[in-house]
């Protein structure tokens, strides 16, 4: 009877340290930029050099949005935290535009999806369709699980300020984008 109390506080102790260091690694990966600024830079030309569909089917360039701050938004119609966001993220579009600031939702989903959600919740910035380029994309800017939400904050000179794997709040966004502007 000892040898299996002591097999179950031991299995305890080694789960307890696992969900640990699992929880410390998704904080620390959720609030931060990559280490690697040469991927980063590479993956913000990639992005302003890309074009993809909005929910009409018609194209659209990131190129316009350069030298804005951008918050890109990796999304799905399927993923209930990700539809959650999108009032606070329609708010602080409104709140930040006339600042420069631009918010985008990348929807890795299909267009069909995008198209009926979009109809039945509109939002105040582009829904674009991601497919294979939005998959793309999202893992050039360290997203390899496709993972969502995703949302990421870029600055007007391109440097990445804020990658965030999971819900983020409508405040701690807000305090991002302030900081942002604010260097």
């Amino acid at each position: 009877m000892r040898r299996s109390s002591l097999f179950l506080v031991g299995l305890v102790a080694a789960t307890a340290a696992l969900l640990a260091g699992i929880y410390t690694g998704s904080q620390r990966s959720s609030t931060s930029a990559p280490a690697s600024p040469g991927v980063t830079a590479e993956a913000v030309a990639n992005l302003l050099a890309s074009s993809l569909e909005d929910v009409a089917g018609k194209p659209q360039s990131f190129s316009p949005w350069q030298g804005k701050t951008l918050v890109i938004n990796f999304w799905a119609t399927w993923c209930p935290p990700c539809r959650e966001e999108m009032p606070a993220f329609s708010r602080l579009q409104d709140r930040h535009a006339a600042r420069g600031v631009q918010f985008v939702g990348i929807a890795l989903d299909t267009a069909d999806n995008v198209r009926a959600f979009a109809a039945a919740h509109p939002v105040n910035y582009p829904l674009l369709v991601g497919g294979a380029a939005g998959v793309d994309l999202a893992r050039q800017f360290g997203n390899a699980r496709l993972a969502l939400p995703y949302t990421l904050l870029i600055a007007p000179d391109g440097d990445l300020r804020l990658v965030r794997l999971g819900p983020i709040s409508e405040s701690e966004l807000d305090l991002a984008v302030h900081q942002s502007l604010a260097r």
